[in-house]
């Protein structure tokens, strides 16, 4: 019995690809070994590996420890929860286990350092930064780029003593990787009618099934998942896997040109990391490309707006003293921190008219009171009056203090002297 299976394609997609076309692929390394990040057109994962050395598993006591991580935050998507293990989180971080713990491409047996003492945990943690659909995809390329581009530091053993060297004392060690695993996802259409590659956030909405096929780049299959409500029969999934093929070859080759270029890129000295990826004539570019500039005839037009430039200024050849412990500064310019301003120069005015006024009245009083003292010392007597009406005791007056300048004590010792008068012509009306 002979079974057809037709599958029809979409003629356009929203992006303006065809069916079976990939998003462009771009990968850029950080400064430090390890470190990476991949965009599967605009969704974003970083990755990052690091090592330790740990006791090893009782079961193998002679192969390395690997771990695994994928982080999904809101800042990727507002759907996304943090601190919350998610059905999408959990099957996304087992699909990674499996593609690269399972497949064996990573040799543990050769981060074993002391059997059954010590052995390197290598830990690979990726963070989705943007969401736009293929997670898996764009974490597969990620995790196994930052494995590729990782350096452990070398170790010695002497005896029981374990001694690990930094950068400086020796060169790192990369990773021994058997192959490379890529994962590339299909996605499903009105029960499997419809086939389209690398979906979007949008078409994952919409699909009712998603296959994904991991491969290396010898047609090993290294794992295979299948999700959704669709049935899918023999001859599509072997169309996939040749589609797989092909898209694992491609982006192979580029994984190797990228790192190939940033290791030649460390190797002369150039600049490189993050800040070096990004592309010019943006409004984020870091750099810019040297333009040549044109010297010609530059001491012409220089003469020319010379000339045509109004003259300069009154220029003062000596400096100017305005006030003491201040002097012109620069050329030309008349520095004027010693110049009160014109509210300034009011309220002092104010000022020394108030304290000569208090001056004149504190002068004025002395002399009355030297006029009394003489009168007395006369032998003239002292006359109290005996009616009832009004009694005047008539007291010496006490010796004033000298005149002040200060606008304080003019204004303290104004109510004393005006009782001090009231007093003096209340004797007079009296005698």
């Amino acid at each position: 019995m002979c079974v057809r299976v037709r599958v029809r394609v979409f003629p356009q997609r929203l992006d303006g690809r065809q069916c079976y076309d990939y998003r462009n692929i771009r990968v850029s390394f950080g400064a430090d070994r390890g470190c990476c990040m991949v965009e599967l057109g605009r969704t974003r994962v970083l990755a990052q590996v690091s090592c330790e050395l740990v006791p090893p598993k009782p079961n193998r006591p002679t192969e390395g420890v690997l771990f695994f991580n994928l982080e999904l935050s809101p800042m990727a998507a507002p759907g996304l929860e943090p601190g919350r293990q998610s059905e999408l989180l959990v099957s996304l971080n087992r699909l990674l286990e499996r593609c690269f713990r399972d497949s064996k491409c990573i040799d543990t047996e050769s981060l074993c350092v002391v059997a059954g003492e010590k052995v390197w945990q290598i830990r690979l943690d990726m963070h989705l930064l943007n969401h736009d659909g293929n997670i898996t995809d764009a974490a597969s390329i990620a995790g196994i780029v930052a494995l590729c581009h990782f350096h452990r530091p070398d170790v010695s053993v002497q005896g029981e003593e374990v001694t690990v060297y930094t950068p400086e004392e020796r060169d790192p060690v990369p990773l021994s990787i058997h192959h490379m695993p890529i994962s590339v996802s299909f996605a499903f259409f009105h029960q499997g009618t419809y086939l389209l590659v690398d979906p979007t956030e949008r078409e994952e909405r919409v699909m009712d099934g998603l296959l994904v096929i991991a491969m290396n780049k010898h047609h090993e299959i290294c794992t295979i998942q299948s999700s959704g409500v669709v049935m899918l029969l023999q001859e599509q999934i072997l169309r996939c896997t040749k589609i797989t093929a092909v898209k694992v070859a491609e982006i192979t080759e580029l994984i190797h040109k990228a790192l190939e270029n940033d290791q030649k890129a460390r190797k002369e000295g150039r600049k490189f990391g993050f800040a070096e990826s990004i592309s010019n004539q943006r409004i984020t570019a870091s750099k810019m490309e040297s333009a040549a500039v044109d010297t010609n005839d530059v001491e012409e037009e220089a003469g020319e707006i010379i000339a045509k430039a109004d003259p300069p200024s009154e220029v003062f050849a000596t400096p100017v003293l305005h006030t003491p412990g201040t002097a012109q500064i620069g050329e030309g310019v008349e520095s004027s921190w010693g110049d009160l301003e014109e509210s300034e120069k009011e309220e002092a005015a104010e000022e020394e008219g108030e304290s000569e006024a208090a001056a004149f009245e504190c002068e004025k009083v002395e002399t009355e009171d030297t006029s009394t003292l003489e009168e007395t010392k006369t032998g003239e007597p002292i006359v109290l009056s005996d009616s009832e009406e009004e009694d005047v005791v008539i007291l010496e007056p006490q010796e004033l203090p000298r005149k002040t300048r200060t606008q304080t004590s003019s204004k303290q010792e104004n109510p004393s002297k005006k009782a001090f008068n009231k007093r003096r012509r209340k004797k007079r009306t009296s005698r």
